[in-house]
């Protein structure tokens, strides 16, 4: 369908909210006052409840979800459509919510295919909006429990999305035992081993109330379902080795990531598997999943005076404990900063559930709005450590060098446009 016939078929209210929204996110941008990903879906949701549908237009979508990984993992199946020459529509901004959707599929009019990162509490009304092909479950755990609540309901959300859209082939990760639960009942399913490094919020079966038991790779619960059947961890067509991608075909593909991590190893055969389901040659898929170097400046490197700066995102318990595998352990510095705002949840008692105490012998500073708290959890991990509770302020107390930094939500964000504005200036000088 052309971008005119769309268009067309767009009801007239539709049409008109569509028109307000474009002009409020060119004068955000214009204003300087922000990126313009979220107000103008704000804007035109609110002209027009119905607009998600509308935009969709029935275009072939995939739906990515989970707790950690959503946005490496879309934006890695978005590079594999166009590499098979697909135009895209995505939210590569990382806004997942309605408003963050609604503003990428009024930037692109003319994409072939819809890849989008939806926030886990918001895909079952976005899936009954779009109606995907593909929806994507990567991973459940413990997240901002004063937003997002308790992870069994975001697992019975999942399972009532999946099992409200039986048109979607549903691209689940069989490692952990609460996304199996939630895929278990698709009609259509395609099972991946990416890996399951944090186990903690996964040692009792959401279906049957026992206990979860694992032996190696496989996991079991050791009550039956209620019809009697066994729930244990199914047996995949996709699997990440050392070696690479293991295929449903027989072979293997290498995969030589520029991303660091086992988890992004695991979120690129994810992205690879759903972009075959989209139509997509897997070896095309999996090279262009090589080519993504870095996702909203994640895993980017700054220079900031005499530092080298790269920065590292985790906004929870298990994406934590991944940022914290990921640091060079031969930087001249580390700077860990953390805030406490609504976007990382306030409460920051999960700081007790990752483990720092392997961080002896780096020059560790404790930052950020919350860096007190997190100074008293170094403290009690036996680190040495300074606070200051300015990030720019922490990296500039480094040794001259390479200087890791990991940073929650506002604390990554407030920091980028610090180190941005101050490059800025330096250039203008």
């Amino acid at each position: 369908m052309t971008k005119s016939s769309r268009t067309s078929r767009m009801s007239p209210r539709s049409r008109f909210a569509t028109a307000v929204a474009k002009a409020a996110t060119w004068a955000s941008r214009r204003t300087g006052r922000g990126s313009g990903g979220m107000i103008g879906g704000l804007i035109a949701q609110k002209l027009d409840p119905r607009i998600l549908g509308q935009l969709g237009g029935g275009r072939p979508a995939a739906i990515i979800t989970g707790t950690n990984g959503k946005s490496t993992t879309t934006r890695m199946l978005a590079a594999a459509m166009r590499a098979a020459g697909d135009g895209v529509a995505t939210n590569e901004g990382g806004d997942n919510m309605d408003a963050g959707v609604i503003s990428a599929l009024m930037a692109s009019p003319h994409a072939d295919t819809l890849v989008l990162e939806v926030d886990e509490l918001h895909v079952a009304h976005i899936s009954a909006d779009l109606k995907p092909r593909v929806l994507v479950l990567l991973n459940l755990s413990r997240d901002q429990l004063d937003r997002v609540g308790e992870i069994n309901k975001i697992e019975r959300s999942l399972r009532d999305a999946v099992n409200a859209n039986p048109q979607a082939t549903v691209v689940a990760n069989c490692d952990d035992p609460l996304i199996a639960s939630a895929a278990w009942d698709a009609r259509n399913v395609v099972w991946v081993s990416a890996g399951g490094g944090w186990t903690n919020d996964a040692t009792s079966c959401p279906r049957t109330g026992g206990p979860i038991i694992r032996d190696g790779d496989d996991w079991y619960a050791v009550k039956d379902l209620p019809g009697g059947g066994k729930f244990r961890r199914p047996e995949p067509t996709w699997a990440i080795t050392p070696e690479g991608i293991v295929t449903p075909y027989g072979s293997t593909l290498p995969l030589n990531l520029t991303l660091p991590g086992g988890a992004n190893r695991g979120n690129a055969t994810l992205a690879t598997a759903a972009a075959v389901e989209l139509g997509a040659d897997a070896a095309v898929a999996a090279t262009a999943t090589e080519g993504v170097d870095n996702v909203a400046g994640r895993y980017s490197t700054m220079r900031v005076g005499d530092h080298e700066v790269r920065m590292l995102l985790a906004k929870n318990p298990a994406g934590w404990q991944e940022a914290l595998s990921m640091v060079d352990r031969d930087a001249d510095g580390v700077v860990i900063a953390v805030n406490g705002h609504v976007a990382d949840g306030e409460d920051l008692s999960w700081l007790w559930d990752v483990v720092f105490e392997n961080f002896g012998g780096l020059s560790v500073k404790a930052s950020g709005e919350r860096g007190t708290d997190l100074a008293v959890r170094l403290l009690y991990a036996g680190i040495e450590h300074e606070l200051l509770h300015d990030p720019m302020e922490a990296i500039a107390a480094c040794p001259p060098g390479r200087v890791e930094v990991l940073a929650n939500y506002t604390a990554f964000r407030d920091l980028k446009k610090a180190i941005e504005r101050g490059t800025e200036r330096g250039s203008n000088d």
